[in-house]
């Protein structure tokens, strides 16, 4: 008995310091959110001993993001910094024979150019090699093939002022309008003095995107400059045009014996002025024949020799191939397609080279291949979404048998291999803890972190972590949805509850560290997210399922993950709150509409009237094919789907937060619905950011 009690003493013992320092964790804060850093774009050295990376701190004092390129040793060691903190660097990728670095730089001037850093030497200043080659190689690597327009002669005189020219007089108040003022191409209006204009003068629609404000209309006629086929041998720099044809080609790749280049374009290879007028035809086609949608064939796969001559089709495959790859015996070629049908799964299919039917090779997988490549082996690395978390497997082509390599509860936000998939290095994130880099050996063994960035902040901040379950609704569909524990939870007390509502809607939560979660589990609550019906990463048959119906079966999929979580230990089921962007946004304005069991909302990105939505927003697109056509096509269901249509029924005090250069859900949105809720005496504050975009 002596000898147990000793031994449960020394057990507690052992454990008492690190409970204490767990203790003395406190609660995240907005504050601390300054001080997280985040990694991206893994990209490992051919050789496999290095991995560089992009490092993106926030600099509080200047209110911005700043990005640096980092590496470090993949057997381990302090990661160091490539690129001067004085400029923005990000997206590093290396040469084939891993003598250059490459990078994107503000650097001298210039937004996003491509610079170099050698890296077989001692390091010096990054320079830019302009005429590297770059494209898809032959398995030696002695040159490139790319897809490019020929070059126009006036191409040199292109700038980013809208057909503007240098007029020498800089002085000039006016110069600047004059400049722009020239009528764009199709205009029958012009300015009365040119000089003194400096308006916006719109003749098509596309006139602004979210994140680059208002843009140019075209000031020439539309000329189409189809992509050809280029090649560069390593050690020239002068790139030679092998193909001279009045369509494009398209997602070019190169046989590992150079023989051949596979590439896909119109089915017909017709002039793409035509291709482009078919397309834009159908925009004009009623709803109901949008809604039908048969399959498509708007492209196929192609063979042509290096040496050129005609190209060869493999075969008539319905609908648009992606992702070309060879096999590493050049035998077979891969691609990834749904098939000609919009909503269908995409699935990766396998066609032999000398022709005939493609071969699909997952099977009746649920969920969707993502990035993937071909092994020296013949297998297949492929990275998928499955679900909240991510994963990457290795795929024997023959027989579709599938080996999970890398997983657990985590997402990806980057993968990347050296020239012999020795190892694979990603950028991972779980629920409790910020971006790092990870690497693991080709088979997945292995697994270590290289870096530590947020090692001293994981140390201060006791991260909430969240309970992961599933549930069944409306229909029998399964859905995933996680509870977040609040800050300092005691067993026999209650917390308030927020339920999150992610935007898309076909975007998802999943297994990775949230700032927004976090601070609301800081501040003491719960917070419940799902992905309802609609989300990404459950395949597409889940992705569309509410095509036609928001706010109906997603609705009830949320309503019901409420029902659960409202009857959990520890919940204070009549403190209750909702919030979400985009989509969110909208969700969070439809649920106050139909119920007042939350005692709070904050609607942010909303979008509270289709009509109005479709008429000043950059993205039609979504609702043209989500809604089955344009308002006029189909009145009901943008009339029926819009909250502002029953904000009667609203008596949540709601908070609303629009961002004034966001495009993508408009201001006007806001301003309807926290007029109608001030009229309707609603409780409502609205938060209007300058400087801000939807993203």
């Amino acid at each position: 008995m002596r000898s147990m009690l000793a031994t449960a003493l020394a057990v507690f013992l052992q454990f008492a310091p690190l409970h204490a320092q767990e203790a003395q964790k406190r609660a995240f804060t907005p504050d601390d959110w300054y001080r997280v850093t985040t990694l991206s774009s893994p990209a490992v050295s051919p050789d496999g001993e290095m991995v560089a990376f992009t490092v993106t701190t926030v600099n509080e004092k200047e209110n911005r993001r700043h990005n640096e390129v980092w590496a470090v040793q993949v057997d381990g060691g302090e990661p160091f910094r490539l690129t001067a903190p004085g400029t923005e660097s990000s997206d590093p990728r290396w040469s084939p024979d891993g003598e250059y670095l490459f990078f994107r730089s503000d650097r001298d001037g210039g937004e996003g150019s491509t610079w170099a850093l050698r890296m077989n030497g001692p390091r010096g200043e990054a320079i830019q090699l302009e005429d590297y080659p770059t494209g898809s190689m032959p398995e030696d690597r002695s040159f490139t093939v790319s897809t490019d327009p020929v070059p126009d002669e006036d191409d040199e005189d292109e700038n980013g002022d809208n057909g503007a020219s240098d007029n020498g007089d800089k002085d000039d108040p006016f110069a600047k309008m004059a400049a722009t003022a020239k009528p764009p191409f199709g205009a029958v209006t012009e300015p009365v003095n040119p000089a003194r204009f400096d308006g916006r003068h719109i003749v098509e629609r596309g006139y602004k995107r979210n994140g680059q404000g208002y843009v140019a209309n075209p000031y020439e006629a539309r000329e189409y400059r189809p992509d050809q086929l280029w090649m560069q041998a390593f050690g020239d720099t002068v790139k030679h045009q092998l193909t001279s044809t009045l369509y494009s080609h398209d997602d070019a790749v190169v046989s590992p014996d150079g023989r051949w280049i596979a590439f896909t374009a119109d089915v017909d290879l017709r002039p793409d002025s035509v291709v482009s007028a078919e397309r834009d035809s159908l925009d004009l086609l009623p709803y109901d024949a949008v809604r039908d949608e048969a399959p498509r064939n708007d492209s196929d796969i192609y063979i042509i020799s290096i040496d050129g001559g005609e190209p060869r089709k493999l075969a008539e495959i319905m609908g648009e191939e992606g992702d070309l790859a060879w096999s590493t015996d050049g035998d077979q070629l891969s691609f990834i397609s749904s098939m000609g049908v919009r909503t269908g799964q995409e699935e990766l299919y396998i066609i032999d080279s000398e022709g005939g039917q493609p071969r699909e090779v997952i099977g009746d997988w649920q969920f969707e291949p993502g990035n993937y490549e071909w092994m020296p082996d013949g297998d297949i690395m492929m990275e998928a979404t499955i679900g909240g978390r991510d994963a990457i497997f290795r795929l024997d082509p023959e027989s579709g048998e599938m080996e999970e390599l890398v997983a657990g509860r985590r997402r990806f936000y980057g993968v990347d291999y050296d020239r012999e998939f020795e190892n694979i290095a990603f950028v991972a994130s779980s629920m409790t803890k910020p971006t790092e880099l990870f690497i693991a050996d080709g088979d997945g063994e292995n697994e270590r972190r290289l870096t530590g960035f947020n090692d001293a902040l994981n140390a201060e901040i006791a991260w909430a972590d969240a309970e992961r379950f599933t549930y069944e609704s409306v229909g029998g569909r399964e859905i995933e949805a996680w509870m977040m524990k609040p800050y300092g939870y005691e067993a026999g007390k209650e917390y308030p509850l927020v339920l999150y509502i992610h935007g898309g809607p076909h975007s998802r939560y999943g297994e990775n560290w949230f700032d927004e979660f976090q601070n609301l589990a800081g501040a003491g609550m719960w917070v419940l997210f799902t992905n309802p019906r609609g989300s990404g990463g459950y395949g597409a048959d889940f992705t569309y399922s509410t095509r036609g119906d928001w706010g109906g079966d997603d609705y009830l999929d949320l309503m019901k993950a409420v029902d659960i979580a409202s009857r959990m230990p520890g919940v204070d089921s009549m403190n209750m709150g909702v919030t979400g962007g985009s989509y969110g946004g909208f969700m969070t304005a439809w649920i106050t509409t139909k119920t007042d069991r939350f005692d709070a909302a904050q609607a942010d990105r909303m979008i509270s009237n289709w009509w109005s939505w479709y008429g000043s927003s950059d993205a039609q697109g979504l609702t043209e094919f989500e809604f089955y056509g344009e308002p006029w096509d189909n009145p009901e269901m943008y009339d029926e789907l819009s909250p502002i249509r029953y904000v009667d029924q609203v008596t949540t005090p709601t908070l609303i937060v629009q961002s004034e250069e966001d495009h993508r859900t408009p201001m006007a949105d806001a301003e309807q619905w926290f007029n109608a809720l001030e009229h309707n005496g609603v409780p409502a504050e609205f938060v209007r950011y300058p400087r801000s975009n939807h993203n």
